[in-house]
Order: C-alpha cells, then sequence, then structure tokens
C-alpha cells in the first residue's frame, strides 16, 4: 500500500539542532563566566553534550520528568547538585536566550515539504515536550505545515518504542505501513520506526555516522544524505523485498 503520510522528527531533521545548541551554549558560557575551568570552548561543550545525552536517557526510561531532565543537566554541568528548581530553571533560561538566537531550518527543509505538500500528509512526532516544539516550529515559521504535533512528554512514551511511533499513526487514522517516518539517529528515529513497521527514512547528512541502524527483525531503512532524495525515497518502499539503499 502507498505512503499516505510522512511523519517527522525536529532536531537534527528539520531544524539544525547541533548547530544552534553549540552556538547558544558557546554564547552562554562567554556570558556566565565559565570557561576558566576548561580547556577550550570545545571541550566545555563536549561536557555539556555528554550530560545532555545521561539525562535524556534517564528521560527516555521514565525516570524523570522532561523538566527534571533540564534542571539536572545544570546541576550536573556546575557540580551544585544544591540548586533549587527555579535556579536551574533560570540558569536554563539564560542558555535558551542564547540558544534561539541561533534556531535555523536546514536549507533542504522548505523546498523538500513543497514538493511533497500536494501528496503526502504530515505531522511531527518528537522525544521532546510539546511545549518546546509547537513554539519552534512557529519561529521557524513551519507548524501549519503539519497537521499534528506529538510529543514523548505527553505521550508518556518516547521514541525509539514502538508505542510512541503508533501513536502518532493512530492520530493520523493511518496503519503504520501507510506512514513513513523521518529522522536523523540511526537507532532512536531509523530502527524504531522500522521495527514499529513504519516506512524508515533515516538522513545522514554529510555521512557523519559509519556504522547504522542496529538489527531490524528484517525491515529495511532507506538512507538519504538530503531530504531531496525524500520523494524517490517515498516512492520506493524497500520492506517487501527490494533492494534496500542502507550502505
Amino acid at each position: 500500500m502507498a505512503i499516505r503520510a510522512v511523519l517527522w522528527d525536529v532536531d537534527d531533521t528539520l531544524f539544525d539542532y547541533t548547530t544552534a545548541d553549540r552556538s547558544g551554549m558557546r554564547a552562554h558560557l562567554v556570558a556566565e563566566r565559565l570557561l576558566d575551568g576548561y580547556g577550550s570552548v570545545e571541550e566545555a561543550l563536549a561536557h555539556w553534550r555528554r550530560i545532555t545525552d545521561a539525562q535524556w536517557a534517564r528521560f527516555s526510561a521514565g525516570e524523570v520528568s522532561f523538566e527534571d531532565q533540564r534542571r539536572d543537566r545544570v546541576r550536573v554541568f556546575l557540580g551544585r547538585p544544591e540548586l533549587t528548581d527555579a535556579e536551574a530553571d533560570a540558569w536554563f533560561e539564560r542558555y535558551l536566550g542564547h540558544y534561539e538566537t541561533a534556531w535555523a531550518l536546514f536549507p533542504d527543509v522548505l523546498p523538500a515539504l513543497d514538493v511533497l505538500a500536494a501528496g503526502y500528509r504530515h505531522a511531527v512526532l518528537s522525544n521532546s515536550s510539546l511545549h518546546v516544539q509547537e513554539r519552534k516550529l512557529r519561529v521557524l515559521g513551519v507548524r501549519d505545515r503539519f497537521e499534528a504535533v506529538l510529543c514523548a512528554a505527553e505521550l508518556g512514551v518516547s521514541k525509539p518504542e514502538a508505542g510512541a511511533f503508533h501513536a502518532a499513526c493512530e492520530a493520523l487514522a493511518l496503519a503504520p505501513h501507510q506512514v513513513a517516518y523521518v529522522g536523523d539517529h540511526p537507532e532512536i528515529d531509523a530502527r524504531g520506526a522500522a521495527e514499529a513497521g513504519l516506512l524508515s527514512v533515516w538522513i545522514d547528512r554529510g555521512g557523519v555516522h559509519t556504522g547504522g541502524p542496529g538489527d531490524t527483525g528484517g525491515a529495511a531503512v532507506r538512507r538519504i544524505a538530503s531530504l531531496a532524495e525524500l520523494p524517490a525515497a517515498l516512492r520506493v518502499d524497500t520492506r517487501f523485498g527490494a533492494p534496500s539503499t542502507f550502505r
């Protein structure tokens, strides 16, 4: 059966999160005078990224709320476990001010959405919160491109769990095999979508990943380097015997 809708990841798929995060945190660290304890800005950024990944894993596992993972990122980064919620929130809000000045879509996003607009329905499935991603999509000028935005914080289940993908399909009133999922992460997005029965399209801009999704139970993953390749990927369903473009 033909694909009728495209589900999109947001961060590092539509929105250049990595560049904005690095630029914003660099400006924030300078403003907060927090670079003295590091050999370089890059070292400080790497430390922030490791903490972010660790705290996000706790949120994905259901151990903490979305808000608490943010607060704990601040406490661990600063080495100040005694910070109150209000103090941690204030620090993070100051960071967000710098981060948001660097928000931008990838250059291939609008052309791809324009090409696909007439042929497919579109929605978002993100491991963030609805408040965060709704605002981001509005600021970036693309919220009206998506009929629904679903996020892990409100769903109570996050990618790569099949329940997250299935909840999004249910919101669209479509079966998983009628929906494609486009995301940048080889495991959370690509493997998760494939195992949930969606057509999985993994965008690997610049070929930054040397590996690929782990075991997908025989389900194929289509790997693209640009959203310019997406229309062709959606027209060729590799899950039922056709060769995959995964390399």
